[in-house]
């Protein structure tokens, strides 16, 4: 017999009115302490959840029962807290650190891994989606592994599972761990239920209000039942600040050293070698990133139960994020641009040399440049995934799952106006703030200072997609004693491609004129940019490219093939007094790659397709034991893959070129994947219905690490056509030359703890309150080489401290609650031009939330994100400490009414 779940929520934001019903609690996940209390698996447990506080209380015991380690989010929980998409709720469990791009989450960390680590299911199958930072310093458009979990809103999920510990019915692929995300389903409701919410969203780096709107709509008719959700939201953001390129060696000539340089200065610049020589920033740049965003998602659910034996469920999902950027910078980076090499007009007038950086300088006969782009993105994600079950005999049942997804990202529109002016002066200054200080000694917002340099053009496109098909069975023994079985095959496709075109003007007699403006947004300063669609015009430049303009590298396909078995002993019984949850088994793999795109071949880049394939067994074993009524001990060790990145197995390579030099980065196809041993155990101390506290260790071990590879070498060598560089470069400019390689193994170890309680012990009013955090330590490094030699760095994205902290106050009529999120610095490249390491710095985002239940089901939500304004400060070298990019995204607040029919 099913029982009905109720839901009475009274908690903050969007879908959660409706949302916190769907929570749906199967009894895989909640079993008895006891196998004789355990109900029919076909029972879904009556649970009343009446607000945040409840809702905490509700994943608390999902996690206690489970085996194996997992953190669990539902319904009011995920929505409880401001968050503007899914990546923005994660960050909540402990172990989850997660990126930012314009104000928002992006991708997630899992204990110290990075996004590639992390699997993704959405509706019990795996999935894959891309997108674009309009910042060149976060990677562009991103064609990885790494799910971009800013594609959805968060109220769009019912329930999220995060599984850190690993298990043999669980598909292979997530060293970090797997993360599951379940729309809503008709059969969560006792019958009709709809709901509204309206939103206004505002930044304060901008100036407009812009909506967020929720809807759901379900209902059911004996054994059929449809549910229907859609959310939809626009996001004006406007991120701005200053940035280098890179830090490079300084090369100068005598000449181009001025008499106010002192001698001892001189003779560095001139003379010093090996770790005395200088570094100095490339193209010192004020820049602005604003984004108009626009996000919407749509999720159905058809649900056919007839009787007790049969379920058939099937989910349908539809999603987009679009991004209209204009971006504007002020750099020094006109032909003669200030990169590194001091020649030609320039001229150090004076300097400020701190360890081996040049952190002060005056520097004339530069030629300044503006720049402005704009670009337009989309992301559309569509998912359809049955799920069936029949119940063969009373002891037998089998499972079928039948998936496709499709995630397709498109940036049709890239186009980008610079500007030039000639032989002009900069001071800058990074001695005072990591957001440098530029003067110039011209007026930036004269047009007439401004003459036309260049124009390029871009497109970018990338399509994944999978196709799933699971069947799996499990016969129950009695006494709590399972096997599970079962095969699985899957097919991944990922192609995409990068074009560009770039047109120079400068050195040639005839120039066409621009249109210019001064910039439109919100800036450190202000100064004369081109008006992209005027210019466009006025030069005829084309905008409409084909594949004579595929970027060396970019224009790749894979496609892997997994076939996949496994078998699996479940134990739910009592030992010595004690209960004991238990699975055992092991997963047999199998995948064929068919990796195409060009490679060199001597001076020549030739179409290829290289083929490779590898299996293996991965064994799991999960113990949970329920010490006492209040204990939980976990133990847990089991073998894990992860897949190569995709730029790493492509059969391809990609040429980008700065004045005087440039970077080659070649992938390569007959990698293996990443191998891991992992252990962990945990101490859970459950305190009734106030709380918890949990203290968790593991260890990895990486048999298989793949690490990169970089020397510096003359562009002639590496056999890509000359067409491919820069301007005055030839054979012998040298580049900097990356390659992917499995290297020695590496290891990550760490502690977590998390807390949750409700201080219903102290006078009232002060019971209302409650706190939930956690804190997680971790650390593992890897071998890189970095122009010929080896060091040994922190893994990358592995930040050593994170720790989510909530202080929160809830009445039947209004609550309130403040957040915040710290992530500890963290490396996210090798780094390269003689920088040893690059990352970024800690961040401590702080949010907060407020409700009040109005009479008649209306409730009035109030939020405010990222309260601090707090700085993105990226840098290059770990000793060094150089200022790559520092930027802020500004405050955004929201005022809203949710009202549940």
């Amino acid at each position: 017999m099913k029982k009905a779940i109720k839901f009475d929520l009274l908690t903050t934001t969007a879908l959660s009115v409706a949302l916190l019903g769907a929570a749906q609690v199967h009894a895989a996940d909640a079993p008895a302490p006891a196998p004789a209390a355990e109900p029919a698996a076909d029972e879904i447990e009556a649970i009343v959840v009446t607000g945040f506080r409840e809702s905490l209380m509700q994943a608390r015991d999902i996690k206690r029962r489970a085996v194996g380690s997992q953190d669990v989010i539902v319904a009011d929980d995920i929505a409880a807290f401001p968050d503007l998409n899914l990546a923005e709720s994660l960050q909540r469990i402990s172990g989850v650190t997660i990126s930012r791009d314009a104000g928002e989450g992006r991708q997630i960390a899992l204990r110290g891994l990075g996004p590639d680590f992390t699997r993704t299911q959405l509706n019990g199958m795996e999935v894959l989606t891309n997108t674009a930072s309009g910042f060149d310093n976060r990677g562009s458009v991103s064609r990885t592994r790494s799910f971009d979990y800013s594609i959805f809103a968060s109220e769009l999920f019912n329930r999220v599972v995060v599984e850190k510990s690993y298990a043999a019915e669980q598909d292979e692929g997530g060293i970090g761990g797997t993360v599951g995300l379940s729309t809503a389903k008709p059969f969560d409701y006792a019958g009709f239920k709809a709901v509204a919410s309206v939103k206004g969203l505002r930044n304060a780096n901008t100036d407009k209000v812009t909506p967020r709107v929720v809807g759901l709509i379900s209902n059911r008719w004996g054994d059929f039942g449809a549910l229907f959700s859609v959310a939809y939201s626009q996001n004006d953001i406007n991120e701005y600040g200053y940035r280098n390129w890179n830090w490079t060696l300084i090369n100068a000539n005598a000449a181009n050293i001025g008499p106010g340089v002192s001698a001892a200065d001189r003779d560095r610049l001139l003379n010093a070698t090996g770790a005395n020589r200088v570094r100095a920033s490339q193209a010192q740049t004020y820049s602005t990133w604003f984004n108009k965003r626009e996000r919407l998602g749509l999720t159905a659910a058809l649900q056919y139960h007839p009787g007790e034996r049969l379920t058939m469920d099937l989910d349908l999902m539809y999603g987009t994020l679009s991004n209209d950027r204009d971006e504007f910078q002020m750099t020094s980076a006109g032909v003669n641009a200030l990169t590194g090499n001091i020649t030609g007009t320039q001229r150090l007038n004076s300097v400020v040399i701190q360890g081996d950086s040049l952190v002060a300088a005056d520097v004339s006969g530069v030629d300044m440049r503006s720049e402005h782009k704009f670009s337009h993105d989309k992301t559309t994600f569509t998912q359809a995934v049955f799920n069936g079950g029949y119940q063969v005999t009373d002891a037998f049942k089998i499972k079928t799952l039948l998936g496709y997804s499709k995630s397709k990202f498109d940036e049709p529109i890239f186009d980008k106006v610079f500007l030039q002016s000639t032989n002009k002066a900069i001071k800058y200054d990074f001695r005072n703030s990591r957001m440098g200080q530029n003067t110039y000694n011209f007026d930036l917002t004269d047009p007439n200072q401004w003459g036309l340099m260049r124009a390029d053009t871009r497109e970018d496109y990338i399509s994944s997609e999978y196709k799933t098909a699971k069947l799996d069975g499990i016969y129950e023994f009695g006494g709590g004693s399972a096997l599970k079985g079962g095969v699985e095959y899957k097919n991944f496709t990922n192609d995409g491609f990068q074009r560009f075109l770039r047109v120079d003007w400068y050195n040639k007699p005839v120039v066409p004129q621009a249109v210019k403006y001064v910039v439109n947004r919100d800036s450190v300063i202000p100064y004369i940019v081109a008006d992209i669609d005027g210019t466009y015009a006025n030069t005829g430049q084309l905008r409409d490219l084909t594949g004579a303009n595929d970027q060396p590298g970019s224009n790749y396909q894979l496609e892997e093939k997994t076939k996949s078995a496994f078998l699996q002993y479940d134990l739910n019984t009592t030992a010595w007094a004690y209960p004991v949850r238990a699975n055992i088994g092991v997963r047999y793999y199998s995948t064929d790659l068919t990796s195409a795109g060009t490679a060199t071949q001597g001076a020549v880049l030739l179409p290829v397709t290289i083929k490779s394939s590898y299996d293996g067994f991965l064994p799991a074993f999960n113990l949970a034991v329920d010490v006492s009524d209040s204990v939980v001990a976990r133990f847990s060790a089991n073998r894990n893959i992860s897949r190569p990145s995709l730029a790493d197995l492509r059969a391809a390579g990609s040429v980008s070129f700065t004045p005087f030099g440039g970077n080659i980065s070649a992938g390569n196809p007959n990698l293996k994947p990443f191998l891991a041993d992992s252990v962990e155990g945990s101490l859970e101390f459950y305190q009734g219905k106030s709380g918890y506290v949990a203290l968790s260790a593991f260890y990895k071990n990486m048999d298989s690490f793949i690490t990169s590879e970089t020397s510096q070498v003359p562009y002639g060598s590496t056999g890509y056509p000359t067409q491919f560089q820069g301007p005055g470069q030839d054979a012998s400019t040298i580049y900097s030359f990356n390659r992917p390689v499995n290297g020695d193994g590496a290891t990550i170890k760490g502690v977590e703890l998390a807390v949750q309680r409700d201080f219903d012990f102290l006078p009232a009013p002060f019971d209302k309150f409650g706190f939930v955090g956690n804190v997680t330590y971790a650390a593992g490094k890897s071998n890189v080489i970095i122009d010929g030699a080896s060091y040994s760095l922190d893994l990358m994205q592995l930040s050593k401290w994170t720790s989510n902290a909530t202080l929160y106050y809830e009445t039947d009529t209004w609550g309130a609650r403040i957040s915040s999120a710290y992530r500890d610095g963290y490396l996210d490249g090798a780094g390269g031009n003689g920088n040893i390491g690059s990352g970024y710095h800690s961040t401590n985002n702080i949010d907060f939330a407020a409700h009040w239940n109005a009479p008649g089901g209306l409730k009035v939500v109030f939020e405010g994100i990222n309260l601090t304004n707090q700085a993105i400060d990226q840098y290059t070298d770990i000793a060094a400490d150089r200022v790559l990019a520092y930027t802020k995204s500004g405050r955004t607040f929201t005022l809203g009414v949710t009202y549940e029919f």
